[in-house]
């Protein structure tokens, strides 16, 4: 492993520099950086090509502090517009390419960019939005022509350790797209302890993440932590669904896997249908975040491809990954513990330190913590507490320091006067072996009192019906938790990151209908 660190080694700090300038210069320029279905891209040739998308955006009028937008899928194109924009002392913002017309002028609106890199498919969404635009692909090109024409040399602009680096918007479960600030200097605090302690990434190791890298998660996976380590990325234009996920780890052969448990409940259905290839022997460690991982979903995984699953807890607003199992050490079901310097505490209602054991909303102290969220004063004053962050999310610690998820703070609610995790529910429900995927939201029965409502989607063939998962619930949790109603369907409302939008399911009806115990909805 190579030499990392946590902090910025002064005031005056670039993050561009240790993510390919320091490869080049310490001899490793020839090492593979990404990896694509076109080309493989050394450390030597992507430093030229962030340095020509760099001096593009100067020559296009751009200054540093502004803002350039990306919408791109993944690709060198976004990795060299990131870090480029990053080094020449602009702020990049990438965007979800799977955002609705509304949402992308939003966010180009509110981060008021004074650039737009996009590709070809994307420009009728967002046509005229900003003054400056370079088009990947398509007849226009014009990407590749201010590449072309730029020159390969470019120093980094000396930009603060406290100056803005990078801007996410934040899918979230609900609400309008938030724009979160880092700063330079955040990265290496929360990308070098996952590096070190968790995955262990060697320079030989090749990385391949389902989340794009318009996520924070993907973003991690795919640049910040196989870059900072000197190791390769497997990119793919195209979105990973089951096939094409296979496609890519068969050829390719990536040592670590990323994606979310929608992903890997996918996968598993997937391999079960196949005979006795393994297509993740390749694979040496595979890492799930963006939503807990159930623990009979990580047993099917592990029984699948036999390879560990190491499910771990992040945000937007964290940076990356703060909270994890780690090897040889996983209690599936569980976030698994805390990495580096951060620190934690489970706050209850009444604004107390919870103990081992009790329930409360988990707080966060990071030195990778966000800025703000741009624009949205009242909703950074009730997420950014002093040096704490408030997750919104509710969890247990146990003696052992292993944190459990049992949900939002306004997905929980009380049944016969004791809270429910909806977690603990679906986790139950998900030990069936027809259960593919599952929701839980609490509803009102007829008497107004508060009840357990289960969303379940079948596996492919199944025929479970409601009686039978009820009764399951019932055999394994306090009788006060199994669901009155299982409603089955054919998919789940969830945001671009893949996260259960619990809130559209409790909209879907004031109350179930008629109180009955099953229904099918298409």
């Amino acid at each position: 492993m190579l030499e990392l660190t946590r902090r910025a080694p002064g005031r005056v700090f670039n993050m561009a520099v240790p993510l390919v300038d320091r490869h080049v210069k310490e001899g490793r320029g020839s090492r593979p950086a990404l990896r694509t279905d076109a080309s493989t891209i050394s450390y030597a040739d992507l430093q030229a090509l962030i340095n020509r998308a760099g001096n593009a955006l100067r020559t296009a009028g751009v200054a540093p502090e502004q803002r350039v937008a990306i919408l791109l899928p993944d690709g060198p194109e976004f990795v060299a517009m990131f870090i480029g924009a990053m080094k020449m002392g602009a702020v990049p913002v990438p965007i979800n390419t799977a955002a609705r017309q509304a949402e992308l002028r939003f966010m180009l609106d509110d981060s008021r960019a004074r650039a737009l890199v996009v590709h070809a498919g994307l420009m009728d969404a967002v046509a005229g939005s900003v003054p400056t635009v370079l088009v990947v692909g398509g007849e226009d090109a014009s990407f590749a022509a201010a590449l072309q024409s730029a020159s390969p040399v470019l120093d980094a602009f000396p930009t603060g350790v406290d100056e803005p680096c990078y801007w996410l918007y934040s899918s979230g479960t609900t609400g309008s797209p938030k724009g979160v600030v880092h700063l330079h200097g955040d990265m290496l605090a929360c990308v070098t302890p996952y590096a070190e302690q968790v995955v262990r990434i060697e320079p030989e190791d090749s990385t391949f993440s389902v989340a794009r890298l318009f996520f924070s998660y993907g973003l991690v996976n795919s640049l910040f932590l196989p870059l900072l380590a000197g190791a390769s990325s497997v990119l793919t234009q195209e979105r990973p669904d089951v096939a094409h996920t296979l496609e890519v780890v068969r050829r390719f052969r990536p040592s670590l896997f990323f994606s979310v448990p929608t992903s890997y409940a996918q996968l598993c259905a997937a391999m079960a249908e196949m005979s006795s290839e393994r297509p993740f022997a390749s694979v040496r460690l595979a890492i799930s975040a963006g939503e807990p991982l159930p623990a009979p979903l990580y047993a099917r995984w592990r029984a699948l491809t036999g390879v560990e699953v190491l499910d771990g807890l992040g945000s937007t607003e964290a940076g990356y990954i703060f909270c994890s199992n780690l090897p040889g050490q996983v209690r599936p079901g569980s976030s698994g513990v805390l990495i580096g310097e951060h620190a934690a505490r489970i706050v209850d209602e009444a604004g107390q330190d919870a103990r081992d054991g009790e329930s409360g909303e988990l707080w966060v102290r990071a030195a990778s913590t966000a800025l703000f969220y741009w624009n949205q004063r009242e909703r950074s004053k009730q997420t950014f507490c002093g040096e704490w962050l408030r997750t919104g999310d509710r969890y247990v610690r146990d003696r052992d320091g292993y944190f459990w998820y049992q949900g939002r703070n306004d997905d929980v609610f009380k049944v016969s006067g004791q809270w429910v995790s909806p977690l603990e529910i679906e986790t139950c429900l998900l030990s069936h072996p027809d259960v593919l995927e599952c929701a839980v939201v609490g509803a009102s029965d007829a008497a107004g009192l508060m009840k357990p409502r289960a969303f379940v989607i079948r596996r492919p063939g199944a025929s479970v019906e409601a009686v039978e998962l009820q009764a399951l619930v019932k055999a394994h949790l306090q009788p006060h938790k199994y669901p009155r109603w299982v409603e089955f369907v054919d998919q789940l409302p969830k945001t671009a990151s893949g996260k259960v939008q619990r809130f559209r399911l409790r909209a879907l009806e004031a109350a179930p209908p008629g109180g009955a115990s099953s229904s099918e909805r298409r």
